[in-house]
């Protein structure tokens, strides 16, 4: 079993948390439109309470360990090691708990070329342990708003995770896909899942709009978050979200593995 202390180590060597590469200035700029309601920056979040951009440096150097000097405004990011810890371990709890009841569940991710083997990893797992892993609206096609202009995307999922990816893309069910933080995909897979047989997920599992998207609906949602996603970490505050762990979401896919190792362990999951 992967220590905590090894996981510790892992983290800030592979810059998952310590000092990351987001910088301050993306950060405070996504603070800024949230503060503004951007729908670009909610991606699925409907704040009940009034947040200022002073209050979101607060929240995040709370939830995340970011500087709360709103003078400071260059530089790297940085991620407290011990809040991704401790928010990890009651992500797997969660996780455990969905796997005890054999409870249904979806996993989507807006960063496939990253995350996709981390929530496949996951979503292999439940399976074993008896849990239905939803794929919902498979091929259906979503239109979602870029800095391109309107797109459409098919929703596919690749070995139980949801992403989108362009309808011209080659291979569906190839690791591959659109960076996207839309809630519109999970708001298409959970309207689906409804029309289809009624079966719906306890535990939505994933990141940016699949997580914000799915708990602003009412479901349970977990997920990872970077220090640019303000959302997440509004939602968990006010009830929404149910638990978002802090780190860099963008680093190399194989970073992640153990944090996979992790998690499973910490739910009692490990095959």
């Amino acid at each position: 079993m992967l220590s905590t202390g090894a996981l510790r180590a892992h983290l800030l060597a592979a810059r998952l948390a310590g000092t990351v590469a987001t910088s301050r200035e993306e950060s405070l700029r996504s603070y800024r439109l949230f503060a503004a309601r951007d729908p670009r920056v909610l991606i699925g979040i409907d704040p009940e309470w009034t947040w200022g951009q002073r209050d979101l440096i607060e929240l995040m150097a709370d939830k995340c360990g970011v500087s709360s000097d709103p003078r400071h405004t260059q530089g790297h990011d940085v991620i407290d090691p011990e809040r991704t810890l401790v928010a990890l371990d009651a992500f797997a709890e969660r996780i455990r708990a969905a796997a005890q009841r054999g409870a249904p569940v979806l996993l989507g991710t807006g960063h496939p070329h990253r995350l996709l083997g981390f929530y496949a990893a996951l979503a292999d797992a439940l399976s074993a342990a008896g849990c239905t892993v939803l794929t919902p609206a498979h091929g259906r096609c979503v239109d979602i708003t870029t800095r391109f202009g309107l797109r459409t995307y098919n929703l596919d999922y690749v070995r139980g995770v949801a992403l989108v990816r362009d309808p011209g893309a080659s291979s569906p069910g190839r690791a591959t896909g659109a960076h996207t933080h839309s809630p519109l995909p999970v708001r298409l897979a959970l309207a689906a899942a409804a029309e289809a047989d009624g079966v719906l997920p306890e535990l939505v599992i994933g990141d940016h709009g699949w997580v914000c998207g799915a708990g602003q609906l009412g479901f349970e949602a977990i997920g990872l978050a970077d220090t640019d996603d303000p959302a997440l970490f509004v939602g968990e505050a006010e009830g929404v979200v149910s638990v978002v762990v802090p780190l860099d979401d963008a680093v190399r896919s194989d970073y992640y593995r153990p944090l996979t190792r992790y998690v499973l362990n910490r739910a009692c999951l490990s095959q």
